[in-house]
């Protein structure tokens, strides 16, 4: 029971930090990505481990953050999807929301092509009412008809969504044993385990999405998991990273109409992360440019953070408030509709491998292509000959090119500057430099706008928040976006490049329960409210033990979806401790209070004097894993002078026309309580932190590099 691995593929490098749970030590591996199959990635850097000496058989954990199914819909590469749907409504999908995304004006517009053309779409008759009462019979024979039509048609994967049957779900369950008869061995998703809430077109865009998308990750998962038997890495104990933070077993995401639930796997690892590792932060501690001790932000401390994930294709920010993400139950990817729990984040393209170049109007661009992992940058020396934020930083003198990932990968500063040069400099009447300062300060505007814009829509004051930088390039950008915002505090964590794959090491196992039953709260019966619980509560338990988790130590947390009448939307509304012995009308009545509060924070107003409705129930299943903890570092009595982990000095071009000479040290030898002054740099296996002029870097007690502005 000695090691524990996580495992996060990007979009240029795949990060593995494995855990040593006898000594508390966390090595750290990166390798390049495998668009083409990223398990090839994954199990390259466990051969690496197995290579430095650690016994495969040793890993008895292993969790693992994934953009499988995200780069599968964003390529369009899912299964070939039939529809099964209620009689007189296979139009659902074409009509959608009636709303539009995008510019009102462009006289272009398409919708987004549909997963289920109606070619492949069959009408079945049935149905019931919103009451769950039955009004047509399921017609058996039009299920075995639609079925083999779509047998013929060559779908490998068929999504059944019948009206309200969150209210009934038997005749979607009795439609996937007629499937399971004549289409043997065909991936079914019903919208009534899928997403068994109200609101037809985001119930039906979620159902699709997962049937478009189960194959794959199908395919994925067992091809990942012969590789790591063949490697030796044979616990049971394999997890996969959910939109909503927590983890769930292979098997759930392979056979319990989970899969859609993997969409936002790779972001949601950094922002857990955050949530959890900043506990370990020193509450409050003196520094160099404050007289007085200055709080970190923690769940203790107050305050909050904004995460900042700048990997190789993309940048994902996060807002963390009381240490938890924010949270959303209602997302968009792909222009797809997608109504599944999510960590609260928006994502940007600009990533250290986003593509700089010229418009047709002569301006500079910066994204939204990327140069990936193959070929990469131009100083990789892969054949990438398009200029990158990353050739903009290694031009600019902000990373060392004999120093990237350690000293592992070369990088050709030659290269950048030709490639800048060619697609950027001269078209523009720049120099070099100058096209590079272009290219940073492009991309940190727009992640400063981006964080700037989400802030508003959810309320956040930014002036009393952290930023916390980590992917390969967020401590490079941080500071110039910190100052961009105002921001005067910004927490780089001890390993910034690998801290999405270490926050897969803290979280528990999570899973998310649904029912609507739309109903005015004063005329809730609070018999049939508990039986409703008991019933997601029961069917969590069930899932646990096929899954082979503990039920016994699982935490159980309840909320209801509440609207006032005539909202077209509602708020979740936690319930968790109101009471002692189940629903009960004070209860019910102390949630009423709790959504009015919530609705004035979020909307800034509550209409107290409107009735309220119940629109769902929602439970929340958590099973705690063993995790990561962080131990403080030992505080020497005399710490060594910071020039002790100078390792020279470079010019760096903070602005086009002018050189600083900067100071580079070894993160690993700057000792607890040191302070870096700014124009520096600090150096490490995994990342680079800029520390401007005016900004001062410290080394907290958990080896977090704090620095003040």
């Amino acid at each position: 029971m000695r090691y524990r691995l996580g495992v996060d593929v990007g979009g240029t490098h795949t990060d593995l930090i494995l855990l040593d749970a006898v000594t508390g030590e966390l090595m750290v591996e990166k390798v390049s990505s495998t668009p083409a199959n990223p398990a090839l990635g994954v199990l390259d850097g466990v051969s690496r481990f197995i290579a430095r000496g650690i016994a495969p058989g040793d890993i008895v954990f292993f969790a693992h953050g994934t953009t499988i199914t995200t780069n599968a819909l964003l390529e369009m590469r899912g299964a070939k999807v039939g529809l099964l749907i209620t009689k007189g409504f296979r139009a659902v999908q074409e009509v959608g929301a009636q709303a539009r995304d995008g510019n009102l004006f462009d006289y272009y517009y398409q919708k987004p092509e549909p997963i289920a053309p109606q070619s492949r779409t069959r009408e079945v008759s049935e149905r019931v009412d919103w009451q769950g009462n039955v009004l047509v019979a399921l017609d058996e024979d039009d299920v075995r008809r639609a079925a083999r039509e779509l047998k013929a048609a060559g779908v490998a994967s068929v999504a059944v969504s019948y009206i309200f049957s969150y209210m009934h779900p038997e005749h979607e369950a009795r439609t996937r044993e007629i499937l399971a008869e004549e289409m043997p061995g065909v991936s079914v998703s019903l919208s009534s385990e899928v997403l068994p809430r109200i609101r037809e077109w985001s119930r039906l865009s979620t159902t699709l999405l997962n049937a478009y998308l189960e194959p794959v990750m199908v395919m994925y998962i067992g091809h990942l998991g012969k590789g790591l038997d063949e490697k030796g890495v044979t616990t049971e104990q394999r997890f996969l990273m959910q939109s909503n933070g927590g983890v769930m077993p292979f098997s759930a995401a392979v056979a319990g109409a989970k899969t859609v639930h993997t969409l936002f796997s790779g972001p949601a690892a950094g922002a857990q992360a955050a949530a959890y590792l900043t506990k370990f932060s020193e509450a409050s501690s003196p520094t160099p440019t404050s007289p007085t001790p200055t709080p970190i932000p923690s769940p203790q401390g107050g305050g909050g953070l904004v995460t900042l994930d700048m990997g190789g294709t993309s940048a994902d920010i996060a807002f963390i408030e009381g240490g938890l993400p924010l949270e959303t139950t209602e997302s968009v990817i792909a222009r797809r509709q997608i109504d599944v729990p999510a960590l609260d984040m928006t994502t940007i393209s600009a990533g250290g491998g986003s593509i700089a170049g010229v418009d047709g109007a002569g301006f500079l661009t910066v994204g939204p292509q990327s140069a990936g992992a193959r070929p990469g940058p131009a100083c990789y020396g892969r054949g990438g000959e398009r200029p990158t934020v990353t050739d903009a930083d290694v031009s600019c003198g902000y990373l060392n090119p004999d120093y990237f990932l350690g000293g592992k990968q070369k990088l050709d500063v030659a290269a950048s500057r030709k490639a800048l040069e060619i697609h950027v400099a001269k078209p523009l009447g720049l120099s070099v430099l100058e096209a590079a300062e272009g290219i940073r300060r492009i991309v940190d505007m727009r992640m400063a706008d981006e964080v700037r814009v989400f802030a508003v829509k959810r309320g956040v004051d930014l002036t009393s928040f952290t930023l916390l930088p980590f992917g390969g390039a967020g401590a490079v950008h941080a500071a110039a976006v910190a100052s961009e915002l105002g921001m005067r505090r910004i927490l780089v964590p001890p390993r910034p490049g690998a801290f999405s794959a270490l926050g897969l090491l803290c979280t528990d196992v999570v899973h998310d329960y649904i029912r609507s039953g739309l109903k005015p709260l004063a005329e809730v019966d609070t018999d049939e409210a508990e039986a409703i619980f008991a019933v997601l509560e029961a069917k969590a338990r069930e899932e646990l033990a096929s899954e082979g988790m503990d039920a016994a130590s699982a935490r159980f947390s309840r909320e209801l979806d509440l609207r006032y009448t005539g909202q077209g939307y509602e708020l979740r509304t936690s319930i968790d401790g109101l009471g002692k012995g189940g629903i009960t009308a004070a209860v019910l009545a102390q949630a009423r209070d709790r959504f009015d509060v919530r609705h004035a924070q979020i909307h800034g107003h509550a209409a107290k004097e409107r009735p309220v409705e119940v629109v769902s129930y929602r439970l929340r299943v958590r099973v705690p894993v063993p995790k990561y903890v962080p131990q403080p570092l030992a505080v020497p009595s005399s710490p060594r002078p910071v020039a002790e982990a100078a390792k020279g000095a470079r010019e760096v071009y903070f602005v086009a026309k002018t050189a600083s000479r900067v100071t580079v040290y070894e993160r690993d030898k700057l000792d607890v309580g040191v302070s870096v002054g700014g124009p520096a740099i600090v150096e490490q296996f995994d990342a680079t932190t800029v520390i401007p002029a005016g900004w001062t870097g410290r080394v907290d007690t958990f080896g977090n590099l704090i620095l003040e502005r």
